[in-house]
């Protein structure tokens, strides 16, 4: 703090010393205003202008540069977030054995789960996913979590990929409501708005009544649907094919969107708009670094092209004869070096 104090010292002394410097100069260029200005003596508006433009870049220059070599040196490495600022996806599996029938992808030649597999891959290349904690919930005629809050993606690939989760589960009839009660469950102590629920399923009868409440933790709710939704596949005595009115009603419900992912992988609008983390304005995450790299920039920047506008447009009086053009008679002035003072000539050929 100390050390700081001393840069403001600096600047404020820098400031005072360019302040006595420019009113000395003022007082100089007032007694050959008429020569330097014209008959009216007095510059281009702007340039008035022009001793304050010094100042204030001369204190910006002393400010900055202190500054940067108050500041200790910025190390660049990698950001890492502490798992207090991190946000939450919870994915809700659908593990039920129509999952496992090969009528899914945009040629009907994968599996669903194969195809939930692709999906996912390509959600978690394409979000910030240093920023998230990963949990996955396996859902058959039950719920059961599988990982909570991991970090390791290869986890949740590993999940997605041919772990048969289906045999934890005793046969019965898919249940999605008891997945998303177990991920609101989990999801119930995190911050408010910080997690993103999805669902990837082939569908399932939904009952009128019972959808669990989303916590506030839960800030948006994204439901996949995977499996052909026109022809479907026999599995157990009955046709089964992706239930997108089923899924649909659900995302509505929750008051999230839904996605057919059987063909087209998710759409980037879709993922920038529920992936979304919270930040800081740009204004806000400047430090001081950044305002004296700034103050730098702008001291120089006016120290470097201030005397070229004086020059070229500091007053609008523009004395002597045009280049190339003809000489004619006319009113000229002369200077009297012996006499020390201007006298009106006529110029001839």
């Amino acid at each position: 703090m100390v050390t700081f104090g001393l840069v403001e010292i600096a600047t404020i002394g820098a400031a005072l010393a360019v302040a006595i410097a420019e009113l000395l100069h003022a007082r100089r260029v007032r007694r050959i205003a008429r020569l330097a200005f014209g008959p009216g003596g007095r510059p281009s508006a702007w340039a008035r202008f022009a001793p304050a433009a010094r100042i204030a870049a001369v204190a910006a220059l002393t400010w900055g540069f202190g500054t940067l070599l108050i500041l200790p040196p910025k190390l660049h490495e990698a950001e890492t977030l502490p798992d207090s600022q991190r946000r939450h996806v919870v994915v809700v599996l659908d593990v039920s054995p129509s999952m496992r029938l090969p009528d899914a992808g945009p040629n009907a030649d994968q599996s669903r789960m194969k195809r939930a597999s692709i999906v996912m891959d390509s959600f978690l290349q394409r979000i910030p996913v240093e920023m998230y904690l990963l949990s996955v919930v396996a859902c058959y005629n039950g719920a059961k979590p599988v990982v909570v809050d991991t970090k390791d993606l290869e986890v949740v690939r590993n999940i997605f990929g041919d772990l048969p989760l289906q045999y934890a589960f005793v046969a019965g009839k898919t249940d999605l409501f008891s997945g998303l009660e177990e991920a609101m469950k989990i999801a119930q102590p995190w911050q408010p708005r910080s997690t993103l629920l999805m669902l990837v399923s082939d569908g399932d009868t939904v009952p009128a009544s019972g959808m669990p409440k989303a916590p506030a933790s839960i800030a948006d709710v994204l439901v996949v649907g995977v499996g052909n939704p026109r022809t479907g596949s026999f599995i157990d005595g009955r046709m089964s094919r992706q239930d997108s009115g089923t899924l649909r009603q659900i995302a509505a419900r929750l008051g999230g969107t839904y996605h057919d992912g059987n063909e087209k992988h998710l759409p980037s609008e879709l993922l920038s708009s529920l992936t979304v983390i919270p930040r800081k304005s740009r204004l806000e995450q400047l430090t001081r670094r950044e305002y004296a790299l700034l103050a730098c920039t702008l001291g120089g920047l006016v120290m470097a092209f201030l005397p070229l506008l004086l020059h070229y447009h500091g007053t609008r009086w523009r004395p002597g004869v045009p280049l190339g053009g003809p000489r004619t008679p006319g009113v000229g002035v002369r200077f009297s070096s012996d006499a020390g003072r201007l006298d009106v000539a006529t110029l001839g050929k």
